[in-house]
């Protein structure tokens, strides 16, 4: 594969089901293509940048299956922060993983959502984006922290 093919085809790999026929635009310190196992990695300053989501990352792995960078099968952004900003709210963790096969989106690691209806704390976040179903979870004794504003 050629350089400027492997460009394309990184920049396809966010092109998921809620993303799709949209341009998303990603910034990162090194792109790595590591055919062998089926990944596209950004590492460094990673930015993903899509109409309705902002994403800053330490790290972004895209795991692609036998038909090649359109067949997403995850989608991982870890670092010390990673932040997801949309119009609505701004979510922050430790380790964002999602997974076009079941619609799922996962964070973990002091997760904080932030709205205008307040913030919600945890150390897990799971969103079924097909269902629009929003659980949040603790563990290791911990609690699910929710401050809301009243109106």
């Amino acid at each position: 594969m050629t350089k400027r093919l492997l460009l394309i085809a990184a920049l396809s790999l966010l092109s998921m089901p809620a993303w799709a026929q949209q341009k998303v635009e990603i910034t990162a310190d090194v792109f790595t293509v590591e055919e062998s196992a089926s990944e596209a990695v950004f590492t460094g300053n990673v930015v993903v940048i899509h109409p309705s989501v902002k994403v800053w990352a330490d790290k972004v792995v895209a795991i692609y299956g036998a038909a090649g960078p359109s067949d997403i099968e995850s989608f991982v952004a870890t670092g010390k922060v990673v932040k997801l900003v949309t119009p609505e709210q701004t979510a922050t963790g430790e380790r964002a993983v999602f997974t076009p096969g079941d619609q799922l989106l996962r964070l973990t690691g002091n997760v904080l959502v932030v709205n205008s209806g307040g913030t919600v704390g945890s150390q897990e976040l799971v969103v079924n984006l097909e269902t629009n179903v929003s659980t949040f979870t603790s563990s290791g004794g911990g609690r699910v922290t929710g401050i809301f504003n009243s109106q």
